[in-house]
């Protein structure tokens, strides 16, 4: 893991034009801003990161802050071009994905505290479409971004108190989900998940128990 002082240098080395410091930044940056942007939008997400990546490229030197305010900034930047997109298509549900197999998801955060480890990076962002569009970017922005609630609040217009909530709802019934036989990749209209099936026994077990765990920190 780099050191968070050694990504404020990276940043900026970048801000100063220069191209091998961006391109690192980029590479650190765009995994998280696509799992983000997937849960938003679908198969156009690859598209909006793009657009994203212009628009960062171009405001680089007028940004002001370290590794974590960097972070924050990107993401928003996604999330108004994620906006602009459903705005002109006129469409709010995003595209679900594919996969048999849940998403390596860790948390970088202060109250997630890597505890969510899954296995599939396309399966578990398919699996967090299925939950409601708040609790999903609570869950994105807090546990794959890595943003503190006060950041993600910032974004969402919410109140980091409102953020810890959603994130907690959403990682409990993503812990639901996960214990059902066959977990079901379609979008749930139900502000609350159907009660909790017993886990599945073996590796599942065991995932269903960390995302529980992390659910139960994200409210402390």
């Amino acid at each position: 893991m780099v050191a968070p002082e050694d990504l404020d240098a990276v940043l900026r080395d970048a801000r100063g034009g220069d191209e091998d410091a961006f391109r690192r930044l980029y590479r650190l940056q765009q995994p998280a801003l696509l799992r983000y942007l997937r849960v938003l939008v679908g198969d156009d997400a690859e598209d909006v990161a793009s657009e994203s990546w212009l628009q960062i490229a171009r405001d680089l030197h007028r940004f002001s802050g370290t590794w974590d305010g960097f972070r924050g900034w990107t993401a928003t930047i996604a999330r108004h071009r994620a906006m602009d997109l459903l705005r002109a298509q006129r469409r709010r549900v995003p595209a679900a994905g594919s996969g048999e197999q849940l998403a390596e998801l860790h948390a970088d955060d202060d109250t997630a505290d890597r505890a969510i480890e899954l296995v599939s990076t396309d399966a578990a962002i398919a699996l967090i479409t299925t939950l409601p569009r708040d609790l999903a970017e609570a869950v994105m922005l807090r546990v794959v971004v890595g943003l503190d609630a006060k950041a993600t609040g910032s974004i969402l217009g919410k109140r980091a108190g409102a953020v810890r909530t959603a994130a907690y709802r959403g990682l409990r019934q993503l812990a639901q989900r996960l214990a059902e036989p066959n977990p079901k990749l379609t979008p749930n209209p139900k502000p609350e998940p159907p009660p909790r099936p017993e886990p599945r026994s073996g590796p599942v077990r065991g995932q269903v128990t960390q995302i529980r765990a992390a659910a139960l920190k994200e409210m402390r």
